[in-house]
């Protein structure tokens, strides 16, 4: 818990440092003495204290207005269908237009970031779709009575959001759920059929971390779990609902992302600094957009990211059809009406290409005809769900296959059975 504090303060000290960097070279009278330095203290000051105050929030959603058939553009309300004690289920209402015919369920990652790192997904999505995402908590808000959460925990979630959406559904798992919404979609597909959605899209997820070993990977597998247990987790402060709750702090995991890329982001910092102090910066230009969602960090239930770290990439449960959920093993071959599509990017450095493409060959019990991969080119990580890639080339392929695989009632053209579609050029 001292830890846990301790950061806490470093991070609101250096907050601190840049408001006060701010300040003091805004003063008028600074600027009679004609020295650039305070000029370039106060820019110092701006980008430090932006990019510190950002880690302590929740960003907020931010959907703009969508143009609908009558002409018009509609606002979106965000409401909840489902409140849980370490996420919610909830729909991106359009106020005053017909419901779309396509429902998509986006299952956003527990990996640090709040799942508002959905957000170009989901307006990207919203003039085609009715969306729904699952918005996780940050777990320092969590009262420890509300008890523990694990990856067990995490199928059972998503398994009873689906309930909750209906049979007639699209779910798209991005990133580190997708192993995890295999396994619902498995248990689904054993015990109550007729619930499953109508398709699965798994967008650069972790079905089998050996199949293409990053240094994520390499780390999971190297790391014992009493070193992690020992150096990583932490218990929540007192300033926060959930103290004494064990996590992984998410500065901690910040961190982690950041040193995988250090020299970018320190040129991204530096080059902000010198376009603030030319006065080329504004609130909402490109490096602000990026890091005020990439720096909003939210802390992780211990039990969920160690039994991830053991179940997931040390014993390859999901990748050997071995995971299960309180004792019932979710056996993928039990898969044989959902559609399934494969998304990954070349240049993927978190999840490589064949990761997520091993899921196809547990599915023993769908199809071909079902299935489709589609490889990114030149596309990393970030591109292939809400960059350019996303925009261009992988939405269009993704509706495409909601179309021809959903239920044929729903849609006034339906479309004949996509097949694996062509590898694609562009990236992000």
């Amino acid at each position: 818990m001292l830890t846990y504090d301790l950061m806490e303060a470093a991070r609101n000290a250096n907050q601190w440092l840049g408001a006060s960097a701010r300040a003091w070279g805004g003063f008028p009278f600074m600027a009679a003495t004609g020295n650039p330095w305070l000029q370039w203290s106060e820019a110092w000051g701006e980008v430090t204290e932006r990019a510190f105050s950002r880690m302590a929030v929740k960003p907020d959603w931010g959907i703009p207005t969508v143009p609908a058939e009558d002409g018009r553009d509609h606002v979106v309300r965000v409401t909840t269908v489902q409140e849980r004690p370490f996420g919610d289920l909830v729909h991106f209402e359009v106020a005053g237009r017909t419901p779309k015919a396509r429902r998509v369920l986006l299952v956003a990652p527990m990996s640090g970031h709040y799942a508002t790192l959905l957000r170009k997904t989901v307006i990207s999505l919203l003039p085609d779709a009715e969306v729904f995402v699952t918005d996780w908590r940050n777990a320092r808000d969590i009262p420890v009575s509300a008890g523990g959460f694990d990856v067990e925990d995490y199928a059972s979630y998503v398994e009873g959001f689906m309930r909750a959406l209906g049979p007639d559904l699209h779910v798209v798992a991005v990133c580190q759920p997708a192993p995890l919404v295999l396994a619902a979609t498995a248990r689904l597909a054993a015990r109550d059929p007729a619930a499953q959605p109508r398709t699965l899209t798994l967008i650069g997820g972790p079905i089998d971390p050996d199949a293409n070993p990053t240094d994520v990977t390499d780390f999971g597998r190297r790391a014992t779990m009493g070193l992690l247990e020992r150096t990583v987790i932490q218990q929540v402060g007192f300033k926060h609902r959930g103290v004494g709750r064990k996590v992984y702090p998410g500065l901690l995991q910040l961190a982690s992302f950041m040193s995988m890329n250090a020299e970018t982001h320190a040129r991204s910092f530096l080059d902000q600094i010198v376009r603030t102090a030319k006065g080329e910066a504004t609130d909402h230009d490109k490096h602000n957009a990026f890091y005020d969602e990439y720096l909003a960090v939210m802390d992780m239930p211990a039990e969920f990211y160690l039994s991830t770290v053991e179940r997931v990439f040390k014993r390859r449960e999901v990748a050997r059809n071995a995971f299960s959920v309180r004792g019932e093993v979710a056996d993928a071959s039990r898969i044989t009406s959902v559609a399934v599509m494969v998304v990954e990017g070349e240049k993927d450095d978190i999840s490589a290409p064949g990761q997520c493409a091993a899921a196809l060959g547990l599915l023993s019990g769908l199809p071909a005809a079902m299935k489709a991969h589609h490889l990114e080119r030149g596309a990393g990580h970030y591109g292939i769900f809400a960059g350019r890639s996303w925009r261009d080339t992988i939405r269009p392929l993704v509706l495409r296959f909601i179309d021809a695989h959903g239920a044929p009632a729903r849609h006034a053209r339906p479309e004949p059975r996509l097949v694996m579609p062509a590898v694609a050029t562009g990236g992000d």
